[in-house]
């Protein structure tokens, strides 16, 4: 899964903002953790965990993607149940059948 699937229609200003931006980090491999994490979770988060989603958000993508891959330890403020389940998700990185090139 490489982008959006799961419709906003049926969400909230806030919850269609962070979405739209969980897709659109800057770095793709955040925009895939982030997204897909948005796409299964967005709708069930609590105003409390909204908060905190977008604070993890505000932070630096080049930082984000050390943090969630392991290679620099987490800073004190984000060991929280939400970041470690933003880390603990993985994302999908197969490609759709329909897209994968057919063999000639």
């Amino acid at each position: 899964m490489t982008g959006v699937s799961l419709s906003s229609a049926d969400l909230d200003p806030r919850r269609r903002r962070i979405l739209f931006r969980c897709w659109h980090r800057g770095i793709r491999e955040m925009d895939l953790v982030f997204g897909q994490f948005a796409e299964k979770e967005i709708a069930t988060l609590s105003e409390a965990e909204l908060d905190e989603l977008e604070i993890i958000m505000a932070e630096e993508d080049n930082d984000l993607v050390r943090w969630i891959m392991g290679t620099w330890p987490v800073p004190e403020r984000f060991l929280t149940p939400m970041f470690e389940r933003l880390c603990a998700y993985k994302p999908d990185f197969e490609y759709p059948a329909d897209a994968l090139p057919r063999n000639a």
